[in-house]
């Protein structure tokens, strides 16, 4: 935060949470999931796997741009007056601590996994019938792909690309030498090895420990002294040339590049050969502070392998989306019920089968001209990529908008877009310098003697799979104001054509900033004036250091500010003379809380139909506001507005099953109540938003935690 934007009295650090502490504060929430007894079992195993794999990505980015600032002697401090040096000293300790509850919570799940006839066995505690089987197993499935090698002069030690997990063992050749063996584990293999059931129990047996058991079967001569199991991550963020004259081949350099980033991260089996331990960081020239030992389990992303048995009893009950009442008024058929007015539909509760539809529709309709779309991330055999292919073959002009730079989905990005332009589907990359960010579609169909446009616009990406386990918003409107919006948005991104006006859309970089910088403001004013001023806002992460500043301001003035964060969230709620007007909440469960959703009070108290309602594709970070293409999209409609601001927002106010408060020492809680209401469950059994709103029940505003 920069010294002009500090509030008086106040020092960085109690203004600001760290960036890099807020996320693994984060992951933190996530790990808990995995201990929550509340949750099935496999679905406590898959928490534990998914704060393994977020851990890992953290360190590939974020830790890697702080190894970059400390290697390029970089002196701006963070936003909350951190040196690089500093932040990485912290970040090192907080994630051994996360490190030690991670395997707390993997002791406990071996033992509830273990009552539900699920091991996981060292090979010296199985039968000799067992371990035949596994010693054949390793002859005939194992020992053929992996390659043992020596290290000495003339067998260096071998390359191991990101994530790449391995075993170092030391052997001894006779009563005076010893030599070191690496073996690197294939990613074609599998990390827990089934063995066949007996009397219905499920057992598995770690690769590695199958790999040190019979390495004497590879190594005849040889006697295994000791081993030592390890998983490295390296540096995988690519930066960015604006420069670069084709930005596919550009980035097929790059991932390339990625394979070989620096190690910012050598995990290794606790209590393993201490010398062992030292000759891996000498070879790699890893510092002992970076190297952290795992006690449990190396690799613990995998755990979620023993996850195979069907039973409905270890999972969460199956849930089926609800289909859209407005398209079954008008027996599905899309246009005409667009046309009729705006609708909601809110994933994944309702359908996301509705925007895959939407585009097949367009696709096929002979009057249908023209198709826009952006892709940020999707799947490779993705529906909606189908359609667009029988759209272009169908005569259609076809433009996508293809992110390659979305991270961790270059490759899949590259391969799209290639398979796109061989249909016929115009190809269109955005800008080198920003990120397109922004979910819109836009269909145009010809009716009569008139072209009228149709749009979908979205907080969530056209990924079908994530669409399952994502909360996010659909809106689809045949507005003619807002669809002129969005042809803006389209030539802006595929000509650089900057919008001179637009009428209802705010877009990024553009003027996104600076609207809610005026809507803060506009607040401020209100409640300087007496008149009722509040802010509700959910989003992913709250970063920016003005947005943050303003709204300390705003609550000095008396606004009352209302947030669910899910993520990094560096504003710190109830600070006395700064930020007692503010409350901070995330939901960690079921689904991914993942919509943007933006409210005003706009001088009336809320939630009412004069509040100002918008949803977005961004979240209050930098990025967001100054350096991706984002779009604000105003809430209009008198039915979209309640069922967004009655329904949604305030069942996630409402939440205290599944929410964590955020106290102003940057630590997060959570509220025992007798009476839980978990926002999921109201979603998962309550009639569809969309289209029938008054069907719905209505969600009175009492028993909230809100500022009012």
């Amino acid at each position: 935060m920069n010294k002009k934007l500090l509030p008086q009295n106040k020092n960085i650090n109690e203004v600001l949470i760290n960036r890099e502490l807020s996320w693994l504060s984060f992951n933190e929430r996530v790990l808990e999931e995995s201990i929550d007894l509340s949750n099935p079992l496999f679905e406590r195993v898959k928490f534990l796997s998914i704060a393994g794999t977020n851990l890992d990505e953290f360190f590939m980015v974020r830790v890697a741009g702080l190894f970059n600032q400390i290697k390029d002697n970089y002196d701006q401090l963070s936003a909350d007056g951190l040196t690089p040096e500093q932040q990485l000293k912290y970040v090192v300790l907080k994630t051994k601590d996360l490190l030690h509850k991670q395997n707390e919570a993997y002791i406990k799940i071996k033992k509830e996994l273990i009552a539900e006839k699920i091991y996981i066995y060292k090979i010296n505690d199985l039968d000799k019938k067992s371990h035949e089987y596994l010693r054949k197993y390793f002859l005939d499935n194992i020992y053929p792909i992996i390659t043992p090698t020596a290290i000495d002069p003339s067998h260096p030690f071998p390359f191991i690309p990101n994530k790449g997990e391995a075993v170092l063992m030391k052997f001894n050749i006779n009563s005076i030498e010893e030599l070191n063996i690496i073996v690197v584990i294939p990613k074609s293999l599998p990390k827990f090895i089934p063995l066949p059931k007996l009397n219905k129990t499920d057992r598995y047996v770690l690769i590695e420990d199958i790999i040190c058991s019979f390495a004497e079967e590879i190594f005849t001569d040889y006697k295994l002294i000791s081993s030592v199991q390890f998983k490295i991550i390296r540096d995988s963020d690519i930066e960015i040339d604006d420069e670069a004259e084709d930005l596919v081949r550009y980035f097929e350099k790059a991932l390339k590049k990625r394979r070989r980033g620096n190690i910012v991260k050598l995990e290794v089996l606790a209590n393993s050969d201490p010398e062992l331990i030292d000759f891996l960081t000498e070879t790699l020239e890893v510092k002992q502070d970076h190297v952290y030992q795992v006690e449990g389990l190396v690799g613990i992303q995998n755990i979620i392998q023993v996850c195979e048995r069907k039973d409905s009893n270890l999972t969460f009950k199956k849930f089926r989306p609800r289909e859209v009442e407005r398209l079954k008024e008008f027996d599905n058929k899309f246009f005409s019920a667009i046309k009729s007015k705006d609708f909601v539909v809110h994933h994944p509760f309702e359908t996301f089968d509705v925007v895959i539809q939407f585009l097949q529709a367009a696709a096929k309709d002979p009057k249908v001209i023209a198709i826009k779309q952006t892709l940020y991330r999707t799947t490779p055999d993705s529906p909606i990529v189908k359609a667009l292919i029988l759209a272009s073959e169908n005569g259609k002009v076809v433009t996508a908008v293809i992110e390659i730079k979305a991270r961790f989905d270059e490759a899949a990005n590259i391969e799209l877009s290639r398979r796109l332009e061989k249909s016929g589907v115009q190809i269109v990359y955005g800008f080198a310098k920003y990120k397109t960010h922004a979910k819109a579609s836009l269909v145009l169909r010809k009716e009569g003697k008139k072209t009228q446009t149709y749009v979908h616009l979205g907080t969530g990406n056209y990924h079908p799979v994530n669409a399952t386990i994502y909360t996010d918003l659909s809106l689809f409107s045949s507005n003619a104001e807002l669809a002129r919006d969005v042809e803006k948005f389209f030539n802006f991104v595929t000509a650089y054509a900057k919008p001179k006006k637009l009428e209802k859309i705010f877009l990024s970089p553009l003027n996104v900033r600076s609207f809610f910088v005026n809507s803060i403001n506009n607040e401020i004013e209100n409640a300087k004036a007496g008149k009722p001023a509040g802010i509700w806002a959910k989003m992913n992460s709250l970063v920016d250091p003005e947005i943050i500043k303003l709204l300390y301001q705003a609550s000095n003035a008396g606004v009352k500010i209302n947030l669910s964060v899910r993520g990094v969230c560096c504003l710190r709620p109830g600070v006395k003379n700064l930020s007692e007007n503010i409350i901070v909440k995330s939901i960690i469960g079921r689904f991914l809380e993942h919509s943007r959703i933006y409210c005003f009070a706009n001088g009336y108290p809320m939630p009412a139909r004069e509040n100002r309602v918008y949803i977005s594709s961004a979240d209050l970070m930098p990025r967001n506001l100054d350096r991706r293409v984002e779009l604000i999209i105003p809430i209009d409609n008198k039915t979209v507005h309640e069922q967004i601001l009655d329904q949604i927002m305030l069942a996630n106010f409402k939440d205290n099953s599944e929410s964590w408060y955020l106290k102003s020492d940057g630590n997060y809680y959570k509220e025992k109540s007798e009476n839980s209401f978990s926002a999921h469950s109201y979603f998962m059994q309550n009639p569809s938003l969309s289209g029938r709103g008054k069907s719905a029940l209505k969600l009175k505003p009492k028993n909230l935690k809100l500022v009012e």
